[in-house]
């Protein structure tokens, strides 16, 4: 059995979970889904077969040199057409907006001190204009702005989303979180999707600044001082990043992280659907890929998760493998999806 599957699993969709004999095609996905030994070694023969043959040396090199013009072409076809709001971010991360109460949920996990609901949170139960009631008072905005040496440091509740594409992390927060104080920083390596974050009908430099930045390397044309940063969320991004420069990332968000700031992370899990799909000749390094449009995907493990955060510092307060069954009940297709989630703090000094 895999050591992803050590830790317990919460429930999802409701605890749905496929029972035998029951009709996979019921439901639109099932939560929990139990892979046997069959199954897993199916998984990495496939990925094994389709690592044989890899991208050469200079093809992998132009990768890695050009990622952000291949992030620039995939804005630049799909705008911001691809990704949809993350609304399910309040029930898996309820920090990025205290006082919104999203549907939370109950982790199995006796380590998991987290509250739950059966449900899985849905748009209309998430999409709200104001926040208990109070509307953004935007003189008090205005106000924190004044006098500021940097932007952003009047606020006391500050965010950063790395990787942020065309906003689907960013709006949300903004919409559900009608804190004056809040500040949301969020970069990306692609201008273009800077520039897509920027023309949305809410952005607003008040409570919000977008920036293009290549986290792997320095930070010095962050607009935030070290050591100022409540909350960071790196979510399906460090998957796009060449695993020799994770860890320069890991090490930044150290620096900037408040002492007792967190780090809220989702990306790819080993095995995922989307590495099986991978064919010969795509794959950069083990377990680390190029798709037909030149954007790059890793796919972890909760261990590498692990190792790379605490060795730079932080402390690991979740880590879960999310394991679940979609189906396309029109096309009786059978998609077997694995995340990985994890949270960490900066100690306290």
């Amino acid at each position: 059995m895999s050591t992803m599957e050590n830790v317990e699993k919460r429930p999802q969709f409701g605890g749905r979970v496929l029972g035998e004999g029951e009709d996979v095609f019921k439901h639109n996905a099932w939560d929990n889904v139990e892979w046997d030994e069959e199954q897993e070694s199916t998984a990495r023969k496939a990925v094994e077969e389709a690592a044989c043959v890899k991208v050469t040396s200079d093809q992998a090199q132009q990768f890695e040199d050009k990622a952000d013009v291949y992030w620039d072409q995939f804005y630049g076809i799909h705008q911001n057409r691809f990704f949809k709001e993350r609304n399910w971010l309040f029930t898996e991360f309820p920090d990025l907006a205290p006082n919104y109460k999203a549907p939370v949920r109950v982790f199995k996990s006796k380590d998991i001190n987290e509250e739950s609901k059966t449900d899985e949170p849905k748009e209309s139960e998430n999409k709200q204009e104001e926040e208990n009631g109070q509307s953004l008072d935007l003189e008090a905005v205005e106000k924190l702005r004044h006098g500021e040496s940097w932007f952003g440091q009047n606020s006391t509740f500050r965010i950063l989303e790395i990787g942020c594409g065309t906003g689907s992390t960013v709006y949300p927060i903004l919409e559900v979180n009608t804190d004056s104080s809040l500040m949301v920083y969020c970069c990306d390596l692609s201008a273009t999707a800077v520039n897509l974050v920027q023309e949305h009908k809410d952005y607003s430099q008040k409570r919000c600044f977008s920036f293009v930045c290549d986290v792997t390397k320095d930070w010095s044309e962050a607009p935030f001082e070290p050591e100022s940063l409540d909350i960071v969320t790196i979510i399906f991004v460090l998957s796009a990043i060449h695993p020799d420069k994770m860890e320069a990332v890991a090490r930044n968000l150290f620096k900037y992280m408040k002492p007792g700031g967190q780090i809220f992370f989702r990306d790819y899990g080993r095995y995922d659907m989307a590495q099986l799909r991978f064919k010969k000749g795509k794959c950069i390094q083990d377990n680390f890929y190029v798709r037909g449009d030149g954007t790059r995907c890793y796919f972890f493990t909760q261990e590498e998760i692990e190792d790379l955060f605490t060795k730079v510092g932080f402390k690991q307060t979740q880590n879960l493998v999310d394991r679940r069954l979609q189906v396309n009940r029109g096309k009786k297709l059978k998609m077997y999806r694995v995340w990985i989630q994890a949270k960490f703090t900066k100690p306290q000094l």
